[in-house]
């Protein structure tokens, strides 16, 4: 695993990437964090995790500190899943670093069943409790909140990786735009396998250069807006997903692949015809 900590300030590198373990198990958090070097934030930083496959399974665009220090915390489950070696690749600008860590808890990781030995039975002599000591009582956060420093925070549980594109158009991963493609994408496409392959190589594709986008978004308002009307039609077609009952694999690949040509209907199809017809008019 590489490091970020260096023997003396001439060798740190331009941009620095590293992992708080080098190994996780399921349900785990990882910390990536690491350092841009004269920091001054003209270009965006992206972090992306790939598996053994080459396949990108979680996507961040974290802002560093003044000081060029940054961090981004996911959890080791969703497309997480395929016990081996992880890449961790970060880049900002024309620099890019990289480490690796282990998952040992996923598929293929559960042991062999082995036949159960009977412990011998241990006599214990119960002692008088302990008189109770009273303690100051932490507040009990409600679901998808964790405690943190006594307050109640949002959990970051993120199973996959996120929508630049949408992100940057929205201004927050918590806009309800952001959070509707999050619960389609964790509560519907990844509950198949189906839709956990589909997923695996639309990341491949759209994160070959949604970063570069995303950026030219926060630089561009104009822009920034042409790209939310045009999300709407896409927003508007996967809000089916919400009224209909997928339970098996075909009704996945059923449902998915009629989306998917509403979609070209609506950004190709549909485009192309009124082109031809002002054209046939003149």
């Amino acid at each position: 695993m590489s490091s970020s900590v260096y023997a003396s300030s001439h060798s740190v590198p331009p941009v620095s990437i590293s992992t708080d373990k080098a190994s996780y198990a399921t349900g785990d958090a990882i910390l990536l964090s690491g350092f841009v070097k004269d920091y001054d934030g003209e270009f965006g930083l992206t972090i992306m995790i790939v598996n053994a496959q080459g396949n990108v399974v979680h996507v961040a665009q974290p802002t560093p500190n003044f000081d060029g220090n940054y961090s981004s915390t996911t959890i080791a489950s969703g497309m997480i899943k395929l016990v081996g070696e992880y890449i961790v690749k970060v880049t900002y600008g024309p620099q890019n670093n990289q480490t690796i860590f282990e998952f040992v808890g996923g598929e293929g990781s559960v042991p062999s069943s082995a036949p159960q030995v009977s412990e011998p039975v241990v006599e214990t002599v119960v002692e008088p409790e302990p008189e109770p000591v009273m303690e100051v009582s932490e507040p009990v956060c409600g679901k998808g909140t964790v405690l943190k420093d006594g307050l109640c925070v949002v959990e970051e549980n993120e199973r996959g990786g996120g929508c630049l594109i949408a992100t940057a158009a929205y201004g927050s991963e918590m806009a309800p735009q952001i959070q509707f493609l999050r619960e389609i994408r964790d509560n519907t496409v990844l509950q198949t396998e189906s839709g956990t392959s589909f997923m695996t190589g639309f990341n491949q594709f759209y994160y070959s250069f949604s970063p570069v986008i995303a950026d030219y978004e926060r630089e561009n308002p104009a822009f920034k807006e042409t790209v939310k009307l045009a999300l709407t039609p896409m927003l508007t077609s996967l809000a089916i997903l919400n009224y209909v009952d997928i339970d098996s694999e075909a009704e996945m690949l059923g449902y998915g692949i009629g989306i998917i040509l509403l979609n070209i209907g609506m950004y190709f199809v549909a485009p192309a015809v009124i082109i031809m017809k002002i054209k046939n008019r003149k």
